[in-house]
């Protein structure tokens, strides 16, 4: 956004490398952090590794309770449950992950962008850009954030409709749980481990 300062943060300054090989150079660490209008919170499948990390959910704690703003993308919205920061509140998530959000207090509502106070969650990885597009217009106003669409061109027009568990055909659904079938049970497994320490019957 115009005028605005991005910091990429992590638990040290030293290079991190995502699970699938991109290495991303933070310029603060997390003990450096100053107070901030807007926390990204990202998931995807290194979201796991950090689902005890004390110093990680403190960090989405405290900018939630702050009353500052939270945006988390995909299953970074079990990451802000794993935080205790979505209990009573309204979420979404990625399809395949939406099921669990119940296991953190949540309301799971399905809809690519849900605004619940200072806490904004999208569903999967495209929906970053609505929520992203939200939060502009939430800071900056409606005009900057068509412009930043204008900008970035974002018109989408998918050559498939098989976005969603309801647009694809049976057997994309199917290769879909044939590779990636384990995570959904390890995180199913995760969510009822927070479940009973967060004191939410299921």
């Amino acid at each position: 956004m115009p005028n605005s300062t991005i910091h990429v943060i992590a638990k040290t300054k030293a290079p991190v490398r995502d699970v699938k090989g991109l290495i991303l150079t933070p310029e603060m660490s997390i003990a450096e952090v100053p107070p901030l209008d807007l926390l990204l919170v990202p998931g995807g499948l290194g979201q796991q590794a950090l689902m005890e990390d004390r110093e990680i959910l403190s960090l989405i704690r405290n900018q939630a309770e702050s009353g500052r703003y939270v945006l988390s993308v995909c299953t970074g919205a079990l990451l802000c449950g794993a935080a205790g920061i979505l209990r009573g509140r309204r979420v979404t998530t990625h399809w395949a992950a939406w099921d669990l959000l119940h296991y953190y207090g949540a309301i799971p509502t399905r809809t690519r962008v849900v605004v619940d106070g200072n806490y904004i969650s999208t569903a999967g990885v495209t929906a970053g850009l609505d929520g992203s597009l939200k939060i502009a217009s939430i800071l900056r106003g409606d005009l900057v954030a068509q412009e930043i669409q204008l900008d970035i061109e974002y018109a989408p027009d998918p050559p498939f409709h098989s976005g969603t568990p309801e647009t694809a055909p049976p057997d994309v659904i199917q290769a879909f749980f044939a590779r990636y079938g384990h995570v959904k049970e390890s995180r199913e497994a995760e969510a009822r481990r927070f479940a009973a320490r967060l004191g939410v019957t299921e």
